[in-house]
């Protein structure tokens, strides 16, 4: 049974696949020094809760944090006895490696975001990830990536927004009923939310356009929801797009190592 996860620099997401579907799934927020015991008794103890009985003997982490890593491979190795595949890391294999510029490091969550996009739409992509920044992963018709666009995330905005006006306070991000606001939230709201729609459809199409063939926009990401309620600015949401992509990546170094 595998164990795949995601760790963010916000929140770190634990999946078990049992090779067709995923048995379970799990958040917890990103912390460094969160120990491998400390791992393995919040998950065993969620597992225990939801009946879930199964031999975890495979890992493979997706990691935007390089701290966390370590105590990821200690959990793998001290109770499920493996060793974990760790994207990004020369050992793990890519169905398509990048094509960016040499010595360039490609974050693992945009490596797996492609594997997966690619395995379940084809090629000629535009990946939209809503976390703690926004990118945008550009998929070639042969399942590569080629590079891509990373902006502020939504809640990254706001936050600093926030910090940098004092008179501006805490707002939580939603559709505003209309543009223009007739108080500070609303126009905070409207801000936020048009802004990134307006952001996300320009980037968009100014790759649409540097590509010159079709794409199809996949988004992703805890707002991703929020911001399809705009009429064809996406053509499909994933949930579970990320999660997918490690199963894929960790089917590839199966079948080839």
């Amino acid at each position: 049974m595998l164990l795949a996860i995601d760790c963010g620099n916000t929140n770190t997401v634990f999946s078990i696949w049992d090779g067709s579907k995923f048995l379970a799934t799990w958040r917890t927020s990103t912390e460094w020094q969160r120990t491998a015991d400390q791992y393995y008794v919040w998950l065993s103890t969620l597992m225990n809760i939801h009946k879930i009985d199964v031999v975890i003997d495979e890992v493979i982490v997706s990691s935007t944090v390089p701290r966390v890593v370590f105590n990821l491979r200690v959990l793998s190795d001290r109770y499920f006895n493996c060793r974990p595949i760790v994207v990004g890391k020369p050992d793990c294999l890519l169905p398509t490696p990048p094509r960016v510029d040499a010595g360039t490091a490609v974050g693992p969550d945009r490596l797996v975001n492609t594997a997966g996009a690619f395995d379940r739409h084809g090629g000629d992509l535009i990946v939209v990830d809503f976390g703690t920044a926004t990118t945008f992963d550009v998929v070639a018709p042969d399942g590569a990536y080629v590079g891509g666009v990373i902006a502020p995330g939504v809640n990254l905005s706001l936050e600093a927004l926030h910090n940098a006006a004092a008179a501006l306070p805490h707002v939580d991000i939603t559709k505003p009923q209309q543009v223009i606001g007739t108080n500070t939230v609303a126009c905070m709201q409207s801000g936020v939310f048009w802004g990134y729609v307006g952001l996300v459809r320009e980037i968009c199409a100014r790759i649409k356009a540097e590509r010159d063939v079709p794409m199809r926009i996949i988004s992703t990401g805890g707002l991703a929801p929020l911001f399809g309620q705009t009429e064809d600015l996406f053509d499909v949401f994933e949930d579970d797009l990320t999660m997918h992509g490690l199963t894929v990546i960790h089917r590839y170094n199966k079948e080839n190592t």
